[in-house]
């Protein structure tokens, strides 16, 4: 054998066991996509979720985190930067950032975290088998609208007009819920007015139409109007508006009432399906998960200042009562 040949050989052999020991794994890019920025808490539900499936962030993962800050006309062009960078996975929080994700790659791994509507929203085929690629959690169930309604007129019996608030550009959910909200109202006997909301600014005009129209409480929703929960429940209390919608932070913010499943359960539960993507799993694989947990959040403090009894069956099913 000829002897360069034989050491070449041998060092080859003896190098590619310390290379492979040596060199450890690149840490897994990881996009999330919002279309506001994700509250502390719902970042810190991510990076606890990833640690508990084994991905530390620093270690395992690197997360690019990209907010639209609220504007809509920004989600494409940050889900566009995340797809160039060719993260392993985008999680997408809420439907307009979903819809975005979905718009910018058809290869990358998306995960709900969670979205409205995915089948009637176009993102899955189907919930067992979503076929495409995306899946992740859905935050809504069938009957939401109804129960939200259901728990507005145990504080207001006599509620016999409604006004639903909502955002119908960008959510693709809107629609979905609206229809819900109209099967929910007409056997209540409850007449429901649609106000369309192109943004957050319409707010102060949409409020006093909606008194104007001597409607008697407002459902609201749309993730543009998250930054203005504040605003919505002062201006509840302006024109004695008793408010229902879904997320906590709602009534945590003044308004009367929340009803809907908890972010940070379905926050953690996607991360779940982000650690068995890495892990080579399929998107198209891993059936989407609807919501099995609700909280109601109670604002005995708003209740008051609108001169509302609270009936002590709905306090007793309140996950939260703010006082």
């Amino acid at each position: 054998m000829n002897r360069r040949a034989f050491v070449t050989g041998l060092g080859a052999v003896l190098a590619a066991p310390l290379g492979a020991e040596g060199q450890q794994a690149k840490p897994a890019v990881i996009g999330v996509l919002g279309t506001t920025q994700l509250p502390d808490v719902l970042q810190e539900t991510m990076r606890a979720g990833l640690a508990e499936h084994g991905y530390v962030e620093g270690r395992d993962v690197v997360i690019e985190w990209r907010s639209a800050e609220n504007r809509r006309e920004r989600l494409a062009i940050l889900a566009t930067e995340l797809a160039q960078l060719k993260v392993k996975v985008i999680v997408a929080h809420l439907s307009p950032a979903v819809q975005a994700a979905k718009n910018a790659t058809s290869t990358i791994p998306i995960v709900m975290a969670p979205a409205g509507d995915p089948m009637g929203s176009g993102f899955v085929v189907s919930l067992a088998r979503p076929g495409r690629n995306v899946t992740g959690v859905s935050g809504i169930g069938n009957e939401l609208a109804g129960k939200q309604l259901e728990a507005l007129r145990q504080v207001v019996p006599k509620l016999t007009r409604l006004a639903l608030v909502v955002n119908p550009t960008g959510d693709s959910f809107t629609k979905t819920f609206t229809t819900q909200t109209e099967a929910a109202a007409k056997p209540s006997g409850v007449k429901l007015h649609v106000v369309s909301l192109r943004s957050a600014e319409e707010l102060e005009h949409a409020f006093a139409m909606i008194a104007d129209h001597q409607d008697e409480g407002v459902m609201v929703q749309g993730p543009i109007f998250t930054a203005s929960f504040g605003r919505i429940a002062q201006l509840g209390l302006r024109y004695h508006l008793p408010s229902v919608s879904a997320p906590k932070e709602f009534a945590e913010a003044g308004g009367l009432l929340a009803y809907g499943a908890s972010q940070i359960e379905l926050v953690r539960r996607a991360m779940l399906y982000v650690a068995r993507i890495l892990r080579g799993a399929k998107p198209s694989d891993l059936p989407v998960e609807q919501p099995t947990k609700f909280q109601l959040i109670v604002n005995l403090k708003t209740a008051k200042a609108l001169g509302l009894t609270m009936p002590p069956s709905l306090l007793l099913r309140a996950d939260q009562i703010v006082e």
